[in-house]
C-alpha cells in the first residue's frame, strides 16, 4: 500500500470519484489507499461537493512551505501532558475533525474548536487559548463557539480570574441526542400538516404519512436510547466515586 502524500494524480482521480458518486471506501480502494486518507483530503478541502483537486494540492503545498519555513516548536511539544505524541495528537484531531464535520458540523472551523475542547483534559478552554491552539482569528472563535452554544454543545463559565471559559458538557451526547429528537419530531408535526393540505388517500399524502410514521418511530426510539444510556452511565458513575 503506498504512503507519503497524495499526488495530483491521485487529487485527480478523487474528484473524478466523488463526481461518479463513489464512497470514500471504494475510492480508496482503486488508489489502494486508506478510506481515512481519502476522508481527510476532501473534508479538508471543502467536503465531497466542493472539492477541487487542482485548489486541493496547491492548499496541500502551501501547508508543507509553512511547516518547513516555521520556528522550531519544541518548547510547545515538550509541553504537552501525559507524554502524548504531538504529531499523532495533531493527525487525531485532523481526522476527529473529518468524522465531526461528516456527521453535521460541516463548518471545519466549528468541527475543529469541538474537536480541540472534546481532546483538552480539562473540557474548557478559553477564547485565547482556542487562538493559540488552533492559530486563528477570534472572530472565528467567537463565531464558532455562538453556533456551538446555540446546540447546547458547550456552555459559557467564569473562571476564579474572571474569565469566560468555553465548557464541554458532561451530558454533551444527550443534550445533542435530545436537539436531534426535536428536528425529528418537527419534521413529523410539518409531514403531517401536508396530509391535511394534499388530501388523505392521494399519493403525495400518503408518501408524507409513511415519512412521519417512520421519523415518529425513530425519534421516539432515539429518545428512549438516550435516556436509558444517561440513567446507566450515570449509575455506574456514581458506582466509581463511591468505590473510590
Amino acid at each position: 500500500m503506498p504512503g507519503g502524500r497524495l499526488t495530483q494524480q491521485e487529487r485527480q482521480q478523487i474528484g473524478l470519484g466523488l463526481a461518479d458518486g463513489l464512497a470514500y471506501a471504494e475510492i480508496a480502494r482503486r488508489l489502494d489507499r486508506p478510506t481515512s486518507t481519502v476522508t481527510r483530503e476532501v473534508m479538508r478541502n471543502g467536503g465531497p461537493t466542493a472539492y477541487r483537486p487542482d485548489l486541493a494540492h496547491r492548499a496541500t503545498e502551501r501547508r508543507a512551505h509553512r511547516r518547513k519555513s516555521a520556528p522550531p516548536r519544541g518548547a510547545e511539544q515538550a509541553a504537552l501532558p501525559h507524554g502524548r505524541d504531538p504529531e499523532a495528537l495533531a493527525a487525531y484531531e485532523e481526522q476527529f475533525t473529518a468524522v465531526m464535520m461528516q456527521s453535521g458540523l460541516s463548518n471545519k472551523m466549528m468541527a475543529r474548536v469541538m474537536v480541540c475542547l472534546l481532546t483538552t483534559d480539562s473540557g474548557s478552554m478559553t477564547a485565547a487559548e482556542l487562538v493559540q491552539r488552533l492559530q486563528v482569528s477570534p472572530a472565528s472563535i467567537s463565531k464558532s463557539i455562538a453556533f456551538l452554544e446555540g446546540q447546547a454543545l458547550v456552555r459559557r463559565e467564569r473562571d476564579e480570574r474572571r474569565r469566560e471559559r468555553y465548557v464541554i458538557d458532561e451530558n454533551l451526547w444527550y443534550h445533542s441526542m435530545e436537539a436531534s429528537v426535536r428536528a425529528l419530531t418537527q419534521q413529523v408535526e410539518i409531514s403531517r400538516q401536508g396530509v391535511g393540505i394534499l388530501g388523505p388517500g392521494t399519493p403525495a399524502a400518503v408518501r408524507l404519512e409513511n415519512v412521519a410514521r417512520f421519523l415518529d418511530f425513530v425519534a421516539e426510539s432515539l429518545a428512549r436510547a438516550a435516556e436509558q444510556a444517561r440513567d446507566v452511565l450515570h449509575s455506574k458513575a456514581e458506582a466509581s466515586s463511591d468505590g473510590a
